[in-house]
This record gives structure tokens, sequence and C-alpha cells, in this order.
């Protein structure tokens, strides 16, 4: 890809204070845009803004109306928008009977290949959600996407003009037991794209979807040991992805390269099925 390709653009990009956010953020400088770093967490977002020699905001997604002024703001200040990466997320939770979850579900898998079906154990994924957990995990990911390429396209539909690349995982693609809430609101985020891109595409401005695997970021680190290597078992590549890995994929679906990208949906897992 040629140094510069993004020259003179602005990108906005939410939960960029660590891990694919940071990556992100640092991938799109390198390139020569204009980066808008947010996350909930002001002090990191202001340490990866340094980094980039770009700005920061303190960003909850879930909140509607600051999502929208801190766009605006953005915008109003470089006279543009021209990227929107809606990337902050949460994991599921990894307590001890999380954990007993995932590890029954891991054992099932097992099961199955020995053909032990009447051996199987109930995971009892659903009936451990609680509203509240649920309503936190749609309210982060899908409404904060949501919020996002709503925010977005306010300013992007009259110039005719953008990027948008929401982060979905490999669990919206092929959800995994255990988690519905998650993967509910990561399946959303792939709804919410293709319903956008089918509206937009035709004035120029491309909404497509990323679906990592696991990667190697602090979402990983409240799994202990034996739940790490129980996944790195099931993914073929046998590793995790590095946040860069997916960085590049993030910033081809900003640039120029994927002018024919409309609605697309890339799985970044390492094989995993």
């Amino acid at each position: 890809m040629a140094a510069g390709a993004l020259q003179g653009q602005v990108a906005f990009i939410t939960g960029a204070g660590s891990g694919l956010g940071a990556a992100f953020a640092r991938r799109l400088a390198r390139d020569g845009a204009q980066v808008v770093v947010t996350d909930i967490d002001g002090e990191a977002a202001e340490r990866v803004a340094a980094d980039v020699g770009g700005e920061s905001a303190v960003l909850d997604v879930t909140d509607a109306a600051a999502f929208d002024r801190a766009v605006d703001d953005a915008a109003d200040r470089h006279g543009r928008l021209d990227i929107m990466v809606n990337n902050a997320g949460i994991g599921p939770p990894s307590d001890d009977a999380s954990r007993a979850r995932f590890a029954t579900t891991v054992a099932n898998q097992m099961r199955r290949m020995e053909g032990r079906y009447d051996d199987l154990a109930p995971v009892d994924g659903f009936v451990s959600v609680s509203d509240e957990q649920w309503d936190r995990m749609i309210r982060v990911h899908l409404y904060g996407t949501f919020h996002g390429i709503r925010a977005a396209l306010r300013h992007m539909t009259p110039r005719r003009s953008g990027a948008i690349v929401s982060i979905s995982s490999i669990m919206g693609l092929r959800p995994g037991a255990g988690i519905p809430d998650y993967s509910a609101a990561k399946a959303g985020i792939i709804a919410l794209t293709k319903s956008a891109a089918a509206e937009v595409a035709q004035l120029g401005i491309r909404v497509n979807a990323v679906c990592p695997g696991f990667v190697d970021t602090p979402l990983l680190a409240p799994m202990d040991a034996d739940q790490l290597a129980m996944v790195r078992m099931q993914i073929p590549a046998g590793r995790f992805a590095r946040a860069e890995e997916i960085a590049e994929l993030v910033r081809f679906l900003c640039g120029p390269e994927s002018s024919y990208s409309h609605g697309d949906v890339y799985p970044a897992s390492g094989g995993w099925v």
C-alpha cells in the first residue's frame, strides 16, 4: 500500500484507548489520516492520541447525544469526516461460572467427536444471562455501532463520500454456545452493516464489517491459562491474532483499495471452525 494514501482524511475511532482500537489508530495515522481517538477511558485515549499525533475525546458509545456531539465537533474542527471505525466493545464475563460454562462447551465438543452424545452436559448459557448483562452487551455493541453509523452518515451523505468499518466478531458469524448476548450483539452489527450499505452504496459511501477471531489484546486478560489453551486448540492457525494483523484489514476497508466493498463482511479468524 502506498504511504500517505489517507493523507488529509479524518478518521474517528471508538474504543481506541487500547487493544484493537489503538492498533487501528496507529495504522491509519501511518498512512496520513488525522485520527480522533475516543474511549470511555480518557487517559488511555490521550496516550494513544499523543502516540499518533491525533486528538482524543472521552466517549461512552451508549450515549447517543454524546456520540453526536463528539462526531459533530470533530467534523466542525476539520471540515470533514472521512472514516468511522466502530470498535468499542466489551467481552463476555469471565467469572468462575462463565469459565465453567466454557469448559463444558469444549468438553461437549470432545464428546461429539467421540460419538458420546448421551454424555453431553447442559451449558446453561441462556438461563444464566441476567437482564442487566443482556442490556449492557446489546447497548455497547449494537446501540454503539448504530450511534456511530448514524452520526457518521449525517456528515458523509452530503459529501457522498466516506468509509465506515464496524468491528463484529467471528461469533457474530458462527455463534458459540454459552454466550448468547455477545453472539446476538455481534450478529446484529453484521445486519446493521448490510442495511446501511444497501442504503448508501450508491452515494459512494462504503459500509463494511470485520469479524475477528480471538486477538491477543487486553480483552483476553480475564481468561485463565486453561481457557486460553482450549481456545487455541480450536484455531487451525494455532495462535491468536495480533492486533496489527486485524488493523491491516481495517486499513484496507478504510482506503481506496476497497472501492467495490459495500456491505461486505470479512472474517479474520485463523480458520476458526
